[in-house]
């Protein structure tokens, strides 16, 4: 692995734990003013120092972010559709190498749908990201999305995390699943997992906690943290559970997820 690509790996996953969490802020590409995101940079300042990396698209970047920031940049460059097309999922490439390495990013992301019937059309263009890239040392990131017909079971994203991986890509962000384990150990690329929909915080970080636990390197959060009650308190609980604390006031019977949640959020 050369140098460049190499160090912009180890910015996005930290070599002394082997872990990262990274922070999505990219969904307005499909989803508009999102609710918790209307103003993105009051929004995403306050949680950022606890952030490992950023995820978001290179408008959002330029319009909401100051270039101030040491915080990794992963360059969202997949899109052309929104929540009102019935193949929301159907994304082509919509930003150019060039414009990555301008604006200085630590990798680059796209989804491909594996399994669909455009599978083609998005495996396809993700090589072509893919093949941009690597001439000049920027990892990729796939992110497998998953239709509502299919189902996110370990076969399938086995299946797809593989692929991503055979095709090129440096990380791969997938879903947790019952038997995650099987996906972690047919993949040679780091996983990291997805966040999904919003839903209770508890129940966000023993997600975190057991896919760590199950073998990925981390998480790639937004609406979970973003559209919490206490969204700063909340990130700092998931960062403890992806980069470990001393762990030296357990209760019986609770585990290290038990207790970042009850010392940042109770």
């Amino acid at each position: 692995m050369d140098w460049g690509m190499a160090n912009r790996i180890n910015r996005i996953i930290r070599p002394d734990t082997g872990r990262t969490l990274m922070f999505a802020v990219d969904h307005g590409y499909f989803m508009g003013p999102t609710t918790g995101l209307e103003k993105l940079d009051e929004t995403v300042m306050p949680l950022l120092p606890y952030a490992d990396s950023l995820m978001l698209t290179r408008g959002a970047l330029r319009y909401y972010v100051t270039p101030k920031i040491d915080t990794p940049i992963i360059l969202r460059v997949s899109g052309g559709t929104s929540v009102l097309n019935k193949h929301m999922l159907h994304e082509g490439i919509v930003a150019g190498i060039e414009d990555a390495i301008r604006l200085n990013v630590a990798a680059v992301a796209f989804s491909i749908m594996v399994g669909a019937d455009y599978e083609r059309d998005t495996l396809l263009a993700f090589t072509e990201v893919i093949d941009m890239a690597e001439r000049y040392g920027i990892p990729t990131l796939a992110v497998t999305a998953v239709g509502k017909e299919l189902v996110r079971d370990a076969k399938y994203l086995g299946l797809a995390s593989r692929i991503a991986a055979e095709l090129g890509a440096r990380i791969v962000k997938t879903y947790y699943c019952d038997g995650f384990e099987k996906v972690v150990e047919s993949c040679p690329v780091p996983i990291i997992i997805a966040g999904g929909k919003k839903i209770p915080e508890k129940d966000a970080l023993k997600l975190t906690y057991d896919a760590l636990k199950a073998g990925a390197v981390g998480v790639d959060m937004g609406r979970n943290i973003w559209q919490s009650e206490n969204p700063v308190p909340m990130i700092k609980a998931v960062r403890g559970i992806v980069h470990p604390v001393s762990y030296t006031h357990l209760r019986a019977h609770e585990t290290e997820a038990d207790l970042v949640c009850r010392l940042l959020l109770e």
